[in-house]
């Protein structure tokens, strides 16, 4: 069947890339790149797959954050930069995954802004002293690419808020820009540090979704991953991005791309159903993604802690004074903890209405219950943003009011810089902890508050319990963020339900000691073990594992702009030259061509439709060369081949997948399949109808031999998911039944065993030799799953050919695609074009009227209909 238009090689869509500004004069560069990409298609690039991973180079992987992880600060005496490493930034913890033979390098963007006519001193300073290159993104550029589309499209989008929310701008074509440049500008900074022969790159965030695009054009076989540490919205919320092609192609220029969630994960890929027409398949455990002729791979793994930072500040002594305080300060009292950025996303407001719920539920709670609400300080002073604290901040001092007593508050806002020591005392002291985010990604104080549950010695000291006490927690954690999924033992809510907030925190707070014992162990037991380090490991294992096949495949570059792609093809795997074939066609004497009907001679569609008179006289013109066996091969049925085809005297005919065979206008239909028993038909067909019954934009299709369920007209997804459960019904209820059944593309089949088209293939080829016009010319063009049997067949020459010289064998797929052939075609176009030429190469050699047809004298089939 043909190839969608996302699939056709030729789908060169234009668009000039964006002009961007030059960055300061770049660093010396660790090896030039040896990879020459051309923008058009079907210009190779010198990769020639003869490079082999160097065994004197230790492995470096490029780390690319929109920030660096460091703190910068210049001395007020010297007025030198000072830099640090921030030991809190998760991309300065993930290195503990990796050996330590490993070479980690950042890039990414200081938080400070560095002086023209310092940059190239500090660029210096930064790699030298720590692994460091900063990109100098000026400050206009800057201000549109982060604070405009990042903040402003993507991450409100990506939390599922649509660009009609009040307050919100329209889409704005120079902040897309300022993004497209800014991504470049990282692209150059990660090209003066990458030695694409060893080393691997690794990008993170929204901030950087079209890098890898910029990255691929520059290197084709660049090892690069992606991790997304953000939600990645459902496919409904995501087409309405007016880029929403770009960004997405621009993702799959990336080996290996990772999400927090299952979930996460699943709208990706039914993005890339829906928008691109790609299928995705699992296969041991992997999920791949096939784009033109590579495999994308998607990781499932949420980001952990870093143990050892939190077990450092646990033992801190600041840690131990601080819970001193604490304890004295509130004890008594039920301590309820929630740590939240300050953001419209984070539900704070929504979390103080459930502890006002709770409180005038159970009444027996006042005075005795404190939620500590710690807020962190804002990334950015928006309205929105201002409008949330301010509402938080009146929905508070309400509930103050009215539940209030001297000396007591229910809700306590701590709205400063908390060093982390001061928000660790407030986890090891809190029965409970609630993230009642509305959308998050995957937020880590959950894991941060089990962790400092379990405590340490010097809290236990600080705390007058005993080393080996039983360690309890109690989670309330949102559905709606990242982390839930891996926390089993949490009490998850919907944090729009008040009603159901409200009850899971009084379930958290009331619920025996040894269940709450047992949940936290729960927890304690995947947080310690499924760490930063952990999660850093996973990800470069399955990165190598998905790049392990880059110098085994001939890559070439296509299209234009943000529409660059790679197409990766087998050395034995390539375009089927018309010359190159017209060539053999001309030296050979019996040739014999096999050609599927859908998506081969004619694009697939909806509309059933009867081929033109342009396929008609291509047919005809090969027909009538003596020489030329030519045979139709299709899923059709009978009827409609032998109505469309009335005008091809000379044209054999293979219909429902060779079940029925007619070998010229003059010959009678022969079955292929002595069985006539159709009583599965009984069993099978109800079960077709109710699930086309139940998918709109389904049907069913009565064969004489067979039963075909559609689907190419449903819903993507729905489609799909109904397909793959019917093919589970089916072979279950027709487990007995002589008959396969067998999913092809957007159809769902049941056929009587021992018919396929390799089979056609095999007996015209056999009938061919026996007559002693052993084939010396096989050409066999499909684009289906069914005709991958043809390939293997005409391949393996099961025929019994004798001639001293091999034949001249053409097995060719349409459109680029795993296959058991050896060429491709792109499209219908092609197909027909190729036919033409084989048509005006036949020359004035023509079969007679009055000549005895050879199918005519002997057939293979015994069965005449």
């Amino acid at each position: 069947m043909v190839a969608r238009s996302c699939l056709n090689l030729l789908d060169l869509v234009s668009g000039d890339m964006l002009n961007v500004p030059q960055t300061p004069r770049s660093l010396p560069r660790v090896m030039t790149d040896p990879v020459i990409m051309s923008d058009v298609d079907g210009k190779q690039s010198n990769d020639d797959g003869s490079s082999v991973f160097s065994a004197e180079h230790h492995r470096k992987i490029i780390i690319v954050s929109n920030s660096l992880p460091l703190n910068a600060k210049r001395d007020q005496i010297s007025g030198r930069w000072c830099f640090s490493y921030d030991e809190d930034s998760i991309f300065w913890q993930l290195k503990d995954g990796f050996s330590r033979d490993t070479d980690v390098v950042y890039v990414g963007s200081l938080k400070v802004d560095v002086d023209a006519s310092e940059q190239e001193k500090v660029s210096l300073q930064l790699l030298e002293e720590f692994n460091c290159l900063p990109t100098f993104i000026p400050s206009d550029i800057y201000k549109q690419f982060h604070d405009g589309f990042c903040k402003q499209h993507l991450w409100p989008l990506f939390h599922y808020m649509l660009p009609m929310y009040p307050g919100n701008r329209r889409f704005d074509r120079s902040q897309w820009q300022a993004y497209v440049s800014a991504n470049k500008i990282f692209a150059d900074k990660v090209m003066e540090v990458l030695n694409p022969e060893d080393d691997y790159v690794w990008v993170h965030d929204y901030h950087l979704m079209v890098l890898p695009t910029f990255l691929r054009k520059r290197c084709s076989r660049v090892r690069l991953g992606f991790f997304l540490h953000s939600p990645f919205p459902s496919s409904e919320i995501y087409k309405t991005l007016p880029v929403r092609g770009e960004i997405l192609k621009a993702l799959l220029n990336a080996d290996l791309i990772g999400f927090h969630t299952f979930d996460y994960a699943r709208h990706f890929l039914s993005c890339c159903r829906r928008m691109l027409g790609l299928e995705h398949e699992s296969k041991r455990g992997y999920i791949g993604l096939d784009y033109f002729g590579r495999t994308i791979f998607i990781k499932i793994l949420p980001a952990g802690i870093h143990m050892g930072r939190l077990q450092s500040a646990l033992d801190h002594p600041s840690s131990s004074n601080k819970v001193r305080e604490i304890h004295q300060q509130f004890k008594g009292k039920k301590l309820i903890v929630g740590v939240d950025d300050m953001d419209i996303f984070k539900g704070v407001s929504l979390k103080f209405l459930a502890i006002e719920q709770l409180l005038q539920q159970h009444p027996e709670l006042q005075g005795e219950l404190i939620l500590i609400q710690i807020l962190n300080p804002p990334s950015s002073s928006d309205k929105d943003v201002e409008d949330a604290k301010e509402e938080a901040y009146i929905t508070a001092k309400k509930i103050n009011e009215r539940f209030g007593l001297e000396g007591y508050e229910p809700i306590i806002i701590i709205d400063r810089h908390v060093p982390f020591y001061e928000k660790a005392a407030y986890y090891a002291l809190a029965e409970c902890c609630i993230v009642n985010a509305v959308r998050d990604g995957l937020n880590l104080v959950p894991y941060k508050y089990t962790v400092c549950r379990q405590g340490s010695s010097k809290l236990d000291e600080a705390l007058e319990i005993a080393s080996d006490a039983p360690r309890i927690s109690a989670l309330v954690v949102s559905e709606f963020i990242g982390c839930s999924p891996s926390l089993s033992g949490a009490i998850r809510v919907n944090p729009w339900d008040i009603d159901a907030v409200a009850e899971a925190l009084n379930l958290a707070i009331t619920m025996p000691d040894g269940e709450k014992q047992l949940r936290h162990e729960k927890h304690y037991r995947y947080i310690s073990t499924h760490d930063v380090a952990y999660w850093a490991r996973s990800f470069e294992q399955d990165l190598v594992f998905s790049c392990k096949d880059h110098y085994r495949k001939r890559c070439w570059g296509i299209g234009f702009g943000l529409n660059f792609r790679i197409l990766s093809l087998s050395p034995s795997f390539r375009k089927l030259s018309i010359d190159h074939i017209v060539t053999a066609y001309k030296r050979t004497n019996c040739r014999a061509i096999f050609l599927d009907y859908d998506g081969t001679v004619v694009p697939q569609a909806s509309i059933v439709k009867p081929p033109g008179p342009e396929v008609i006289s291509v047919l005809n013109n090969l027909c009538r060369d003596v020489n030329n066996t030519v045979f139709i091969v299709s899923g059709r049925g009978k009827p409609s081949l032998s109505e469309w085809f009335d005008q091809c005297e000379n044209l054999g005919i293979a219909a429902e997948h060779g079940y029925f065979i007619r070998w010229g206008q003059h010959t009678s239909w022969q079955m292929s399949h002595v069985d006539t028993d159709f009583t599965w038909k009984r069993i099978a067909e109800p079960v077709m109808r109710s699930y086309m019954e139940a998918t709109d934009g389904s049907s069913v299709e009565t064969k004489e031999s067979a039963l075909v369920w559609h689907y190419r007209d449903a819903d993507p997804d729905f489609g799909s998911w109904q397909a793959m459960e019917l093919l589970d019904h089916l072979e279950n209820v027709l487990a007995n039944e002589p008959v396969v059944v067998k999913k092809g593309q957007h159809i769902i089949e049941v056929k009587p065993q021992g018919i396929t088209k390799g089979l056609v293939a095999q007996e015209v080829l056999s009938t061919l030799t026996r007559k002693g016009k052993s084939p010396d010319f096989v050409l066999c063009i499909g684009d289906d799953r069914s005709d991958e049997d043809m390939f293997e067949s005409i391949l393996a020459k099961p025929y019994g050919a004798t001639s001293s010289s091999a034949p001249e064998i053409f097995a060719c797929t349409v459109g680029q695609k795993p296959s058991k052939a050896r060429y491709y075609l792109d499209d219908t176009v092609d197909v027909m074009t190729l036919l033409e030429g084989l048509g005006a190469a036949s020359g004035p050699q023509s079969r007679h009227s009055t000549e005895t047809p050879f199918e005519k004298r002997e057939v293979c089939f015994e069965n005449t209909v």
